[in-house]
């Protein structure tokens, strides 16, 4: 008899939540990326599927092996394909531990790989380019954990001078004057695993545009379970999304052995009127139709489209 050929690997989830895309793999207990390439930010590295090798920096929640497995193989291949040397961010106290890891390997390769290795205290901010910024949040997990939330810092005039002309301005600021207030605006945030806890309620979660939240635990008889391993279950999303009330929520860490059709269900019943907003990564059926209305409701989408079908080239 011939034997049957082993199974596909498993689909990376994408979603375009405008203006980002995130996409990556999140299975809870096997492994654990999610990956934004407009903020050139993922988020863990359990495993590394080719694309994350492009983001320039890891914002690594805990050091769980479903989260940090793939780390010096992304350090590994950023340096071989010349793509510049990773950049991990972690709790102060994975530093040691990871240099203790990535040493190991010089050993095991007989040469060392380029690596930077930068402990993040909860609340201290790390700038990623011009004007964006990434925080860390401690939250509670069963090891020390971070979430993080990437800002931007914008400059606007202070209200008590609009309407003013330029030159007045000019003179105001060569006097000394403060006449702008430096605004803060969440753009992406990730809980990393993590218990219910009130940290979830500060406002880089509640005011960003895009929440990526774990949710492991969807059967209602699975609250202590949650609670042992120190998870979100959907009771505790469902009282989330009534408070990140600006967000799309991208869920992720679902467990294989939860069907998604089952975790759908019970996703958008604590959603409720909120379902719109919300979303699981790994939801590909869904996530694929939801691709195929935006691209349809794209009008450079349908120029493209109706060239085609005419046979002609499309137009740049």
């Amino acid at each position: 008899m011939v034997p049957k050929p082993p199974p596909r690997e498993g689909q990376m989830g994408f979603l375009f939540v405008p203006p980002y895309r995130i996409q990556g793999v999140s299975v809870a207990g096997e492994e654990a990326t999610v990956h934004v390439p407009e903020l050139d930010v993922a988020f863990d590295v359990g495993l590394c599927p080719r694309p994350v090798l492009t983001a320039g920096t890891i914002c690594l929640s805990h050091a769980h092996m479903d989260h940090v497995a793939a780390l010096p193989y992304w350090f590994s291949q950023r340096n071989f394909q010349k793509l510049g040397t990773g950049r991990v961010l972690c709790h102060p106290r994975l530093v040691r531990p990871l240099e203790v890891m990535m040493s190991t390997w010089i050993d095991l390769e007989r040469q060392k790989t380029p690596h930077e290795i930068v402990g993040l205290e909860p609340g201290v901010d790390f700038q990623l380019r011009p004007n964006v910024f990434v925080r860390a949040i401690e939250v509670s997990h069963s090891a020390p954990s971070l979430a993080f939330a990437v800002l931007e810092r914008r400059s606007k005039l202070r209200e008590e001078f609009h309407g003013l002309p330029q030159d007045k301005l000019r003179e105001l600021k060569s006097q000394g004057t403060e006449i702008t207030r430096t605004m803060e605006i969440p753009l992406v945030a990730y809980t990393g695993d993590t218990e219910m806890g009130p940290f979830l309620l500060r406002d880089e979660f509640v005011n960003a545009q895009v929440v990526i939240t774990e949710c492991t635990f969807f059967d209602p008889e699975h609250r202590d379970r949650a609670k042992v391993g120190k998870h979100l279950h959907i009771d505790d999303l469902r009282v989330l999304i009534q408070t990140w009330t600006r967000p799309e929520i991208v869920v992720v860490h679902v467990s294989r052995r939860t069907h998604m059709q089952y975790a759908r269900e019970r996703l958008m019943e604590a959603a409720g009127d909120q379902a719109h907003r919300v979303h699981l990564l790994m939801d590909h059926r869904m996530n694929r139709q939801r691709y195929e209305r935006q691209v349809a409701a794209d009008p450079a989408q349908a120029v493209v489209r109706d060239q085609a079908e005419a046979g002609s080239e499309p137009t740049s």
